[in-house]
């Protein structure tokens, strides 16, 4: 018996729908061995690490905080991966957004909360397209390749966090930690909910991830958008601008990454400190590419994303594992997703053996 892949006639849109949730199967399949060879009870670890983070109200708005930079990054990357641009450097984009954010909170805190909020919002909102519009530009002007200069200008905006926090605005009674004061009252984003951590973020990236879905389905712009990176040829024929698509698909996902970073120093953290990103920007690629480009795929995704980030605390806490144990399954995800994508261009067609070369 002989399996050859044999190319579709178009492309299976079953598919691509299917193998998100084929991934994720095969992740937790993946996993349950690995607990195993870990030593560990693979029922009881799946127990701990998938079902605790949700068996209270607390685990729960847990699970939305995590969630909520993630979508909000995953909503913005989408809209430039459908154009085929392809911002890697969102991670760097969170970062700015959170340093804007903090010269904010720091030298005008004596504002109205309402009127701080909106200031640090703007300003993370601008840093992040700041921080795009560098690969944009070089993009548009020289062609440079967009994934490795906004891939590399991540590491540029860690090393500038952490000259603020080392320098300029370190917290002088902060015992020597690279952190900044911890910000006033008036710089910190309202909770839902008595005694959970939620806050009204969430209600941020609701917004957006509607916004979203009208201008990727319902506008002009977003269709001249899809045309521009899926069918160069006939984008231009059509008047399309190509770099204008490349220039709104890399500020609007530099924006909601900013705005990102700053509900992320103006909630759970109050400051910017050295680390102040855990790794969101890159793991919304991730979870933009399970979400299929979709924003309601993308909530639910970012929700996947987010229980894994808490299985790993978890992890560490009950099973003696390291955090990073959530990263494991984040790479397991996004592997098994790039094998089965292939299933949506190909199919698996059987081959009988002849007499002769059985």
């Amino acid at each position: 018996m002989l399996l050859k892949f044999e190319k579709r006639p178009e492309a299976s849109e079953l598919m691509r729908y299917i193998s998100p949730l084929l991934s994720i199967v095969m992740t937790l399949a993946c996993g349950f061995i690995l607990f195993g060879l870990l030593g560990k009870d693979p029922i009881q670890a799946f127990e701990i690490f998938f079902i605790n983070p949700l068996k209270t109200s607390y685990g729960i708005s847990e699970l939305f905080l995590k969630a909520t930079p993630l979508i909000l990054i995953a909503t913005g990357l989408s809209i430039g991966f459908r154009a085929n641009v392809w911002n890697i450097g969102a991670e760097g984009q969170f970062i700015l957004g959170a340093i804007a954010a903090t010269g904010v909170a720091i030298h005008f805190d004596y504002h109205p909360k309402i009127l701080l909020l909106t200031e640090m919002a703007i300003a993370g909102m601008l840093g992040g397209m700041l921080w795009a519009g560098i690969t944009a530009y070089l993009r548009t002007r020289f062609n440079t390749n967009e994934i490795l200069v906004s891939l590399m200008l991540v590491y540029v905006a860690q090393y500038l966090a952490e000259w603020f926090v080392h320098g300029p605005w370190k917290d002088p009674d902060g015992f020597g930690f690279p952190q900044t004061v911890l910000f006033s009252e008036t710089a910190l984003l309202p909770t839902l909910f008595d005694g959970l951590r939620v806050n009204l973020s969430l209600l941020f990236t609701l917004f957006f991830l509607v916004v979203a879905y009208f201008f990727i389905f319902k506008s002009f712009t977003g269709f001249k958008m899809l045309v521009s990176g899926y069918a160069k040829a006939a984008a231009r024929y059509a008047g399309f601008s190509i770099n204008s698509s490349i220039w709104l698909g890399l500020l609007v996902g530099g924006a909601l990454a900013g705005i990102a970073g700053m509900t992320d120093v103006s909630g759970p953290a109050g400051q910017l400190t050295a680390h102040i990103s855990n790794g969101y920007g890159f793991a919304a690629i991730i979870v933009a590419y399970v979400g299929r480009l979709h924003p309601v795929g993308i909530f639910f995704s970012g929700l996947l994303m987010a229980l894994l980030y808490l299985g790993g605390e978890q992890a560490q806490h009950y099973l003696n594992l390291p955090s990073s144990i959530g990263r494991v399954f984040q790479g397991m995800l996004l592997f098994f997703l790039l094998g089965l994508d292939i299933l949506v261009q190909y199919r698996l067609r059987y081959i009988g053996l002849t007499k002769k070369e059985a």
